[in-house]
């Protein structure tokens, strides 16, 4: 039994799990009688986790391979004011529109990716760069096209059952959440690009010697960071019936704290998709539970600094922890 517990606080998603735990209990019993354990209560923190895990875990991937993408938050916002735009102000049909968005998704990741493995620029920069230029882009040609940053969107029919329907509290984000999840765990941990992802965050020059195509992984990383950001950006679209050009910009560092308190390795190299869902888990329960208790909402980014600092204390250990084993 101790040989078991030992080897499972090795693994990247041990400090989330508990984490988890703990914070849910807090508020439980913090929350009691106010209905945060009902299934109204629980169906509202898991839509705030579902959406942010969405983009997270292809964030918390390209993380282990050592990168970073600031640019999900302008790829959000710009795929929530195009569809607005192209299916309200000049009605091409909603397909079409959400198609664009995919094809824009895959030419700003591309273009992060083959920026930094082309510049060896830090992804930082690189992503930062596109940030700022995707934003103002939005910006400028919503004013431009539509007079404002804010157009409203009335979409029905199969496709805002796809993206957008609900089972009574519950929207459709979880299961698009879970099925990502599924995917990101069954890529990390059971095929050969799971192990190019964390050796190419590991120990770029040897993998790179030992026949892992860094550059390709890193790539085709950006480039699921980007369309996880425009399937948010449907998402939301869909769900508020409106498009925003600056919606989406919470979403730059809130994944970043989800997949650090998921256990994933800010220098890269370690981490696991399971963690990442745990964390994002963390931050729906902090974000409702704080409304839950009455307290004032600021109290929400105290928590999550302070769950931040713990996580990154908690991975130094489990990981000289897992390389002593």
């Amino acid at each position: 039994m101790l040989s078991r517990l030992t080897r499972l606080s090795r693994r990247p998603e041990f400090g989330a799990l508990i984490g988890v735990i703990t914070v849910y209990l807090f508020f439980a019993i913090a929350t009691h009688g106010n209905g945060f354990v009902t299934v109204a209560g629980t169906a509202g923190w898991l839509n705030t986790a579902s959406e942010l895990g969405i983009v997270a875990i292809p964030v918390a991937m390209l993380m282990i391979a050592g990168e970073f993408d600031l640019s999900i938050g302008s790829v959000i916002g710009a795929t929530s004011i195009l569809l607005a735009i192209g299916h309200s102000t000049y009605h091409v049909p909603i397909e079409i529109m959400i198609l664009a968005a995919l094809l824009m998704g895959v030419g700003v990741g591309l273009f992060n990716g083959i920026v930094t493995t082309r510049t060896r620029l830090p992804s930082f920069i690189v992503t930062l760069v596109s940030l700022l230029s995707l934003s103002g882009a939005a910006l400028g040609l919503s004013r431009m096209l539509a007079g404002t940053p804010n157009v409203s969107l009335r979409v029905d029919g199969y496709i805002k059952q796809v993206f957008a329907s609900h089972l009574g509290n519950a929207n459709i984000s979880i299961a698009w959440w879970l099925a990502i999840s599924a995917v990101a765990w069954w890529v990390l941990s059971r095929t050969r690009a799971g192990n190019w992802v964390l050796a190419t965050g590991g120990e770029k020059n040897a993998a790179r010697e030992a026949g892992v195509p860094t550059d390709r992984v890193k790539i085709s990383l950006f480039v699921a960071t980007a369309l996880g950001a425009v399937l948010v950006g449907i998402i939301q679209t869909l769900e508020f019936n409106g498009g925003e050009a600056t919606r989406g910009q919470v979403y730059v560092f809130n994944s970043i704290i989800a997949s650090v308190i998921g256990g994933v390795f800010l220098q890269g190299g370690y981490g696991s998709a399971f963690g990442v869902t745990l964390g994002t888990m963390t931050y729906g329960i902090v974000s409702l539970g704080i409304y839950y208790t009455g307290w004032n909402a600021d109290w929400a980014q105290l928590l999550l600094g302070i769950l931040l600092l713990i996580a990154v204390l908690a991975n130094n250990l489990f990981q000289k922890l897992a390389l002593r084993g």
